[in-house]
């Protein structure tokens, strides 16, 4: 005898099938995306993270000792702690580093950083705590180029120096992605005559291919007096 289904049944039953068979679908898709379109946060930062630092910087600009169409360094901890008046005496070059940041911070802040000051030319050092929040390099060299085109739709003529993200020994882990991030930059500069990628990367290197512990202080991320002689070396010639 044939089964009837009554009213109630049959609409319990359509939406079973229909549940069921969105239920499949949206398995499937989480598993593509799982494996393959895995986007990494923008950040590791929080919001007002940085407000003590950016509030510091703020009150720097209203004394105006700082020049229109000077130079500023710009980026992440290794910028930070770059003592720029010991390492370029008689400069009055700008320090705008704020330590953990990624590349989506400058952006985020670039008016304060970097576009109020009309700067001629800018040092550039981030992507390394990227990296570590898991970005791929991909990314890091598509934040980069946003990084740029964001400082040139103000300042077309600012030239824009890219310090090579740099081998340490506490990431070296990671030296992988860090190095395709510094060959994606590198091609980017060579493709405009205002960015200038700086190629610190290797000469951090011994001869056995690791990262030369001589340039770093004992936490093996940050830099030593000899890494920042190291790239006030390589720097310098790009400043003039």
């Amino acid at each position: 005898m044939p089964l009837t289904l009554q009213p109630q049944n049959l609409s319990w039953s359509i939406i079973a099938t229909v549940t069921l068979s969105l239920l499949a679908c949206f398995s499937s898709a989480c598993g593509t995306n799982t494996s393959k379109n895995l986007i990494a946060p923008d950040s590791i930062t929080t919001p007002g993270q940085w407000s003590t630092e950016l509030a510091r910087f703020a009150s720097q600009d209203q004394s105006g000792w700082f020049a229109k169409e000077g130079v500023i360094f710009v980026g992440s901890s290794s910028i930070r702690f770059w003592d720029l008046s010991t390492w370029f005496p008689g400069k009055t070059y700008l320090n705008r580093g704020f330590g953990g940041s990624q590349i989506s911070d400058s952006i985020v802040n670039i008016e304060l950083l970097i576009l109020k000051h009309e700067p001629r030319l800018i040092v550039f050092y981030a992507g390394d705590n990227d990296i570590a929040a898991g970005k791929t390099a991909e990314r890091v060299a598509s934040d980069f180029t946003d990084f740029t085109k964001q400082v040139h739709r103000t300042l077309p003529q600012t030239k824009i120096l890219f310090i090579a993200i740099k081998p340490s020994i506490a990431r070296w882990n990671l030296y992988d992605r860090m190095a395709a991030a510094n060959e994606l930059v590198r091609v980017a500069c060579n493709t405009d005559a205002r960015l200038t990628y700086i190629d610190v990367a290797t000469p951090m290197l011994d001869l056995d291919g690791m990262p030369n512990s001589v340039f770093f202080v004992n936490d093996g991320l940050h830099l030593s007096a000899p890494g920042y002689e190291l790239w006030t070396r390589l720097v310098t010639p790009h400043l003039k």
